[in-house]
């Protein structure tokens, strides 16, 4: 395998992986740890808004390829493993990626409240 097709591969299985742990975090048998970690990672994978914005050379990227798959695989450890199964199956499945226009507001809001407060605390 050529280093594009391995890395093609791996961006598949982590977009796959976020959309299981969203699945897991609304799953009952997750504990409640997990559950808020999860939704924490698949928040910012999603997240337009990154810790380092993109257009800064090599930094602005490389929190995508560490932060993420890091707390994927954090949340991953925790969320039991069946659970997980049932939810990379699923998420395999799936055509499309989630779409909440619930879940984009509320990253929205959370990241206009970290601006006002920013902005607050510097002035």
């Amino acid at each position: 395998m050529t280093p594009i097709s391995n890395a093609k591969r791996w961006a598949r299985t982590i977009k796959r992986d976020v959309h299981a742990v969203w699945l897991a975090a609304r799953d009952p048998r997750t504990p409640w740890f997990a559950k808020g970690l999860a939704l924490l990672v698949a928040a910012y994978a999603v997240s337009p808004i990154d810790l380092i914005p993109d257009f800064v050379p090599v930094l602005g990227y490389l929190d995508d390829l560490v932060i993420v798959p890091l707390g994927i695989l954090l949340v991953v450890r925790l969320i039991p493993p069946e659970v997980m199964e049932k939810h990379r199956q699923a998420a395999a499945k799936a055509t499309e990626r989630p779409v909440s226009r619930l879940a984009a507001g509320v990253v929205i809001a959370v990241w206009i409240a970290c601006a006002v407060l920013l902005v607050k605390l510097l002035l």
